[in-house]
């Protein structure tokens, strides 16, 4: 495994240290994949709490990535990966702490074991994350690339959006053109909301036409290497109308104010009272109910959460999206969204950079 995953697992096992365990059985597949590279359905990880005998087990489907990616396999039934060094075997007795998997597998554990006897788990404080909030050089790099890959394939579609198109085919040409400019799949579903669908924010496209004075929004992203972009714009066809005008610049004005704000240090929670203020200020307070935004990386939805309360401060090197939006029930919606990294001792720097003004098509 290469020296980056090294080093990552090397900074787990401290997790597993203070949670006074010999090991770590870790079953997410983000997870195991930041510590090892291995993208994987179906996999877990077993981590001693010292030196470098890491397990990995893993089925025939992702045996031969496994080997080709530097990993040894061990002798016996089953596709099971050995580390660098050591067997990694877990003594009879002794305990396994969990770290952030989303269930407890004692199936991969006995097979990490050679297929031993009973052994004993202990949960993981919630907050101690494997992959963690702050992204080292590798992965912001990773990150960035998909940002762009996004920015790329939204400047390409977007002189081919028309009246008669429907949100359905307009969805598919953002992912089409995504996978041709090298894209891994799309990063999530893509929503295209158009009119009045645009008041649902999770809006799943369907057949329904664009139409001369209607609001788009478009949120989508591409997936790169693992890692996910997140971006939203909201265009017009034809023409805008003032009540359009007045709420795309609100959620505008909304979106410059937590990222004004958005340095290291700063409350999550912070963020997103910011934000929210200058739209409850407008009296659309009942027009935006979810949270302001959330972290990226090998997962869509990461910690930190921007929200309503939420606690924790940010940090140099954490990815963030800020998504304010308002939504008109029958009428339409309005939400920009980019990805931004928190820089120490600097402004949030922008991964996306398609513009954020009202583009008319």
């Amino acid at each position: 495994m290469p020296e980056i995953h090294a080093a990552r697992r090397r900074r787990a096992q401290q997790l597993v240290r203070e949670a006074e365990a010999d090991a770590a059985l870790i079953t997410a597949g983000p997870n195991v994949r930041y510590l090892t590279g291995l993208a994987s359905s179906n996999a877990a990880l077993l981590l001693p709490a010292e030196g470098d005998g890491a397990l990995l087990a893993t089925d025939s489907r992702y045996a031969g990535a496994a080997r080709r990616d530097g990993r040894r396999p061990r002798p016996g039934r089953g596709a099971l990966h050995r580390g660098e060094a050591g067997d990694g075997g877990l003594p009879p007795g002794h305990q396994a702490a969990r770290l952030r998997g989303p269930r407890d597998d004692r199936r991969a554990a006995r097979r990490a074991n050679g297929g031993g006897g009973r052994r004993s788990h202990a949960p993981v404080r919630k907050e101690d994350r494997v992959s963690p909030q702050v992204k080292d050089p590798e992965e912001l790099e990773k990150l960035e690339v998909a940002c762009r890959l996004s920015d790329a394939a939204l400047e390409q579609v977007l002189p081919q959006v028309r009246p008669g198109m429907s949100e359905r085919l307009l969805a598919t040409l953002l992912d089409h053109t995504m996978a041709l400019l090298g894209a891994d799949h799309p990063a999530f579903d893509t929503i295209v909301a158009s009119g009045p669908n645009g008041a649902i924010p999770h809006h799943a496209p369907t057949d329904r036409e664009l139409a001369p004075g209607d609001l788009v929004t478009m949120d989508f992203g591409a997936l790169h290497d693992g890692y996910h972009a997140d971006m939203t714009r909201t265009v017009a066809i034809g023409s805008v109308a003032g009540w359009q005008r007045e709420i795309y610049d609100l959620v505008a004005l909304a979106q410059e104010a937590g990222i004004a704000v958005l340095e290291d240090g700063v409350e999550a929670g912070t963020v997103d009272a910011v934000a929210r203020e200058v739209i409850e200020a407008a009296g659309h307070a009942a027009h935006f109910q979810h949270g302001l935004g959330h972290g990226v990386g090998l997962e869509i939805h990461e910690a930190p959460m921007l929200g309503y309360g939420r606690t924790g401060k940010l940090t140099d090197r954490v990815p963030v999206t800020v998504e304010p939006g308002v939504y008109l029930p029958a009428m339409g919606g309005v939400r920009i969204e980019d990805v931004l990294v928190v820089t120490a001792g600097d402004r949030a720097r922008f991964l996306t950079s398609t513009t954020r003004e009202l583009l008319v098509l």
